[in-house]
């Protein structure tokens, strides 16, 4: 697949890093909110084997606050700009936000990871006009209170259908579909039972036709599981990499990329033993 002037072979997983220019993330807040620390961390994560960094400005948590647009402009801009430079990588911009999608990738963004799937004012005529490909997400209501109640009754057909109709909005927006990819949604208004469901069927929305990217890192599906802090979830976030990259996942996105590279290099070289 194309992103802006990269190319990325989809055929064999690959891995994201997440590089958060926020004070308030739940696994990482503030560590990289500085230009010059955030640009060392996607350099370290490109040289441990990253192929996508996905830099996002606004912390979508259970109850984090919403951020401006101007702030969330302050925060990300100068940090893709500086990847851009430096980083020989996919930037992904992670945002909901229209004008943070064109500035992105004006500045050298070559993928939008949408968490609320182009539904925001103004996002999917943005995302068009931007001519980069879109990663749409499945989320069961809003960030601050997804997590109250998430109801279903059948979460894998229900989050196929959903994707399936952004997917159609975008198309008839002018995004062609080799520019879309879906990503299920972990930990965005689902159970605990939910989130596993949509691990155990993931074949069925990789048959769906298009891309898919997960993100399970250190989330609190693997933490409620194993009664897991954050910062001890490392093999459960291992565990659940694999196991979607032997199932086909085209990319994972993860905080720690040098243990995930590892394992999803595994996986590889499984992939080409006849």
């Amino acid at each position: 697949m194309q992103f802006g002037n990269k190319f990325i072979d989809l055929s064999k997983p690959q891995v994201m890093g997440i590089l958060n220019v926020t004070p308030d993330s739940f696994s990482d807040g503030g560590k990289h909110a500085d230009v010059n620390q955030a640009l060392e961390y996607a350099l370290q994560m490109v040289d441990e084997g990253a192929s996508f960094i996905d830099i996002g400005g606004e912390s979508t948590r259970p109850g984090a606050p919403e951020v401006s647009l101007q702030e969330e402009l302050d925060r990300t801009i100068p940090v893709i700009e500086a990847v851009a430079k430096n980083a020989n990588c996919v930037i992904s911009i992670d945002t909901s936000k229209a004008e943070v999608m064109r500035e992105a990738v004006s500045v050298g963004a070559g993928l939008i990871n949408d968490v609320r799937a182009l539904q925001e004012p103004g996002a999917l005529e943005a995302a068009s006009q931007a001519g980069v490909p879109v990663c749409l997400m499945h989320m069961q209501g809003q960030p601050r209170t997804m997590q109250n109640n998430p109801s279903y009754d059948d979460v894998v057909e229900d989050v196929a259908q959903f994707l399936l109709e952004r997917a159609k909005a975008c198309k008839a927006s002018g995004i062609a579909q080799e520019k879309i990819l879906f990503d299920p949604g972990y930990g965005f208004g689902k159970s605990l039972e939910h989130n596993y469901s949509l691990v155990k069927h993931l074949p069925k929305l990789m048959n769906l036709g298009y891309p898919v990217l997960v993100g399970m890192s250190r989330k609190s599906m693997i933490g409620n599981l194993l009664n897991r802090k954050v910062d001890e979830r490392l093999a459960g976030s291992i565990s659940l990499a694999t196991i979607v990259a032997q199932m086909g996942a085209q990319i994972i996105r993860v905080h720690d990329v040098k243990e995930t590279a590892d394992a999803v290099n595994i996986v590889k070289m499984l992939n080409t033993i006849k």
